[in-house]
């Protein structure tokens, strides 16, 4: 079992920035790719983007990429996404997830096993 917090979200200005942190306790962290997501209301819940087990891979999706960046720290237990130049389109739920069976960075909800609560971030115009 992994459980994964979220943390760090809030409501911030066009152009701000903001680092959400996710921290994850059970199994060992380590072994996990991990993914971040994002759920606007009324939209299906997308890819953010993804980092590999020792942080050697990450992808973005292509609306955040130049903008976000997700790294993480094992001896932490704790994933983080660093958002930069926050647009109002960025206003969502953020949800971190974690892999156990380690297909890859992956944009698919199906191969994450395990989710956060999420945390809320609002970006005003």
């Amino acid at each position: 079992q992994v459980q994964l917090v979220e943390s760090g979200g809030g409501l911030v200005q066009a152009g701000d920035s903001l680092r959400l942190s996710c921290a994850a306790s059970g199994r060992t962290f380590s072994g996990n790719n991990m993914g971040w997501f994002r759920q606007a209301p009324g939209k299906e819940r997308e890819f953010v983007g993804g980092i590999t087990r020792y942080g050697g891979i990450r992808n973005y999706a292509d609306s955040v990429k130049g903008r976000f960046t997700i790294s993480r720290d094992n001896a932490k237990n704790t994933v983080y996404l660093q958002m930069n130049s926050l647009k109002p389109e960025d206003t969502a739920a953020y949800y971190c997830a974690a892999q156990t069976r380690s297909v890859g960075i992956s944009p698919r909800l199906e191969d994450y096993d395990y989710w956060g609560q999420g945390t809320q971030v609002t970006v005003s115009s």
